[in-house]
């Protein structure tokens, strides 16, 4: 990330951009009365790509576009067949590490994406209709207006991290399925910020707190003000607000705390309360695990520079 690197000036033009663009998508969807056309991921990405400059994420930019929307339309098709909910974010997964390493290229977004539909039980083709149009312009915009500009279009991709990933993601809704939390067995923002911690180069247990504490906090305020105040609109920028404050206050760039108050806008009404708690549980177990492989992994290489 890089937006260090812009003034006072250009850093609230951007953050002002990216909050437009969150506010139309909320717009259009009150406009139509469609719930669908509201994703929550899209929202981390505009705010990542146009105020944070997440360098990560706009190597390659026509991914931007082509990721997400396959992994969308993976998701959309899963959600019609009569198979366990579970099932479905297993089969999904399964199938979007399968094209990340195809593309030998990670978007971490675009797993959000993929659960997306499922988790929201999405059947409107809207749905697709407004992955499609929005990661469209979010591609445009970069290319357009040079935000990736210095990056580098190379991409590797580690098979070790994807089979980790794998694991934890699994036994997670394995145990939210066992535990009668299925519904909220994966949840995209969470899903989305275990995928970046495993590439992390350096990760603690104070960046593990810091994320776990954000994250609950941002799902926690999100729930509170769909459930008190009675206006999208309001509620949205409420919401941007708050979240560009939780982020200032921890001096953390965490995209996915975009994300999490839209998803009370889109997920089933009888688990909209319980959110803040699950992913509280979630974001325990999954940056639990990681911080136990990392210590792990960097014993190992300690006696293996060692025997050196």
């Amino acid at each position: 990330m890089n937006n260090h690197n812009l003034s006072k000036k250009r850093e609230i033009l951007s953050y002002t951009a990216a909050f437009i663009f969150i506010l139309l998508m909320v717009a259009t969807a009150v406009h139509f009365a469609d719930r669908e056309l509201i994703l929550p991921e899209i929202a981390a990405m505009a705010v990542a790509i146009f105020a944070f400059r997440e360098q990560s994420w706009m190597r390659q930019p026509e991914k931007i576009f082509i990721l997400p929307s396959l992994t969308a339309i993976i998701g959309f098709s899963l959600n019609f067949l009569e198979i366990p909910h579970g099932m479905k974010l297993v089969a999904v997964l399964i199938l979007m590490l399968i094209l990340m390493y195809s593309f030998k290229y990670s978007l971490p977004p675009a797993l959000a994406t993929g659960f997306l539909p499922i988790v929201s039980q999405a059947h409107s083709f809207s749905f697709l209709a407004s992955i499609l149009s929005t990661t469209a312009v979010l591609m445009v915009s970069v290319y357009i207006f040079r935000l990736n500009k210095g990056s580098d279009r190379k991409s590797t991709i580690d098979s070790r991290t994807l089979l980790l990933y794998f694991g934890i993601m699994v036994t997670w809704v394995a145990i939210a399925t066992v535990l009668g939390y299925g519904q909220m067995a994966i949840i995209p923002p969470i899903a989305v910020v275990t995928y970046e911690s495993l590439s992390m180069k350096m990760y603690s247990i104070k960046i593990a707190l810091k994320q776990i504490a954000v994250l609950f906090l941002s799902a926690s305020i999100g729930v509170f003000f769909f459930l008190t105040v009675n206006n999208w609109l309001i509620v949205s920028v409420a919401d941007l607000l708050f979240m560009y404050l939780l982020l200032k206050l921890f001096k953390m760039h965490v995209p996915a705390v975009y994300a999490f108050p839209f998803l009370a806008f889109i997920l089933p009404k009888e688990v909209i309360s319980a959110l803040p708690f699950a992913a509280l549980a979630m974001s325990i177990f999954s940056f639990g695990i990681i911080l136990i492989y990392r210590q792990y992994a960097d014993k190992m290489i300690s006696k293996i520079s060692d025997l050196k």
